[in-house]
């Protein structure tokens, strides 16, 4: 370690032990000429002159660093080290990885998680205008009115337009999954298998989608030309959301037994006994 007594000829001597801690008194020092410079291993005093020519003054940045006065030191331009430029970085790096493990625990937290579950595969309720009826009963009351015999094809006729959901099904099968946030309908397939005997000329299906017990969705499918020998099957690509789902016929209309079935009515022809005769 260097020692140093330093004096600037108006304050008492001060002793330092380090050349960094001598520079500080001597740049705090108005008058240089005036400054004695103790040297431990000469055992001489020197003047500011001589000393500088043992100690070369050190860089203007450099005594910046060691100025100790309460004067404020103002530069036109901020000194940046590359430690500064160092930690600046990694508070860059440190906040984009954080804001990116921010991102990740939000998406997960917040993304809807799928399991599968059973697929669904349901056929359409009898419609409440649909009731049940003893045809044989029928039949018998009607001829007994006529006094006649009804002939074959007008007994198979009235069976079919008072008994259709026995010979006309509906289906839904669709893939389902679930989640926290309800259940998901997709690939659905809707078919009609006619066993009339008799070719269907059209018919609208009604697709709904129930949540929280209020109608979410409805959609509706047409079928046309439906043939009594092979089931018609129509594939939608859409997907549905919502706690349940069903399918129901909205009209069905065949030539072939006068058969017109309307949802929206309770009686299409006026007569109880065969409300789904029209003449169309």
């Amino acid at each position: 370690m260097n020692k140093y007594l330093f004096t600037d000829g108006t304050n008492e001597v001060k002793e330092v032990e380090s050349q960094p801690e001598l520079e500080n008194l001597i740049a705090a020092t108005a008058n240089p000429d005036k400054i004695r410079v103790w040297l431990f291993s000469t055992n001489e005093w020197i003047n500011y002159a001589a000393y500088r020519k043992l100690f070369p003054a050190i860089s203007r940045n450099e005594k910046v660093l060691v100025h100790t006065t309460s004067e404020p030191v103002t530069s036109n331009s901020p000194i940046i080290t590359k430690a500064g430029k160092g930690k600046q970085w990694l508070k860059k790096m440190l906040y984009t990885i954080g804001a990116a493990v921010g991102v990740f625990l939000i998406f997960n937290f917040t993304k809807v998680k799928w399991e599968k579950d059973n697929p669904v595969n349901i056929a359409a309720v009898r419609p409440a205008n649909v009731p049940d009826m003893d045809i044989d009963s029928l039949i018998s009351e009607i001829e007994d009115a006529r006094g006649t015999t009804l002939d074959r094809t007008t007994r198979n006729n009235l069976r079919l337009r008072n008994g259709w959901p026995e010979r006309i099904e509906l289906r839904l099968n669709s893939e389902k999954e679930k989640s926290n946030v309800g259940s998901r309908y997709f690939n659905l397939d809707v078919s009609i298998d006619n066993s009339t005997g008799l070719n269907l000329d059209n018919a609208v299906v009604t697709l709904a989608v129930w949540k929280n017990k209020k109608l979410n969705v409805i959609d509706t499918i047409q079928f046309s030309n439906i043939r009594y020998d092979k089931i018609i099957t129509r594939r939608l690509a859409d997907a549905y959301r919502g706690d349940s789902i069903s399918v129901s016929f909205q009209s069905i209309k065949a030539k072939a037994f006068n058969f017109c079935y309307d949802a929206a009515v309770k009686n299409n022809s006026g007569n109880y006994n065969d409300r789904w005769f029209c003449r169309e």
